[in-house]
């Protein structure tokens, strides 16, 4: 498992990545291995994490997804946010938080997903997206119903204080 509080990831091509640059494809490979990139929003409320749940699907994850062709951090985090949560990220508030790694859940081993969180400001109402069942608030002794990588994140959450 992989964890950088401070976004930087020591020999990786996406050490410095800035927030409005463009960024690697979603999926690569790297050494042999497979990587899957993605962002996601860190929400904290009540000292609880935001998690989703896709339809048909058991486990929860932290909202986001894969960067588009083209797309920065900010743009992928906008775009994969109203559509999963239906609200409007304010780009002027978004902060890089930390990045996680694991193996990629329901992949073949090793695949790993590379997971870079930010935090950031909304407008609107929390809603489910067309592609989720759920949004769920959960603390630390909830983590079990997340993804590895969801898992990492709630523990770094537990670390800081934040949740409980």
């Amino acid at each position: 498992f992989f964890f950088d509080p401070h976004g930087r990831n020591a020999g990786s091509a996406l050490s410095s990545t800035p927030l409005f640059a463009e960024t690697q494809a979603p999926s690569y490979v790297v050494g042999g291995m497979a990587f899957i990139d993605k962002i996601a929003l860190v929400l904290v409320r009540d000292r609880r994490t935001l998690v989703a749940r896709s339809k048909g699907k058991q486990v929860y994850f932290t909202p986001g997804g894969k960067r588009e062709p083209g797309e920065t951090d900010a743009q992928a985090l906008v775009r994969e946010i109203k559509e999963e949560l239906n609200v409007d990220i304010t780009v002027d508030s978004i902060k890089r938080y930390g990045t996680f790694q694991a193996q990629a859940f329901g992949k073949p081993a090793g695949t790993m997903v590379r997971i870079t969180g930010y935090t950031a400001e909304f407008t609107g109402e929390l809603l489910p997206g067309a592609e989720v069942e759920e949004l769920r608030w959960i603390s630390w002794t909830e983590k079990d119903l997340t993804t590895v990588t969801g898992q990492l994140v709630l523990d770094d959450l537990k670390e800081k204080g934040l949740i409980d």
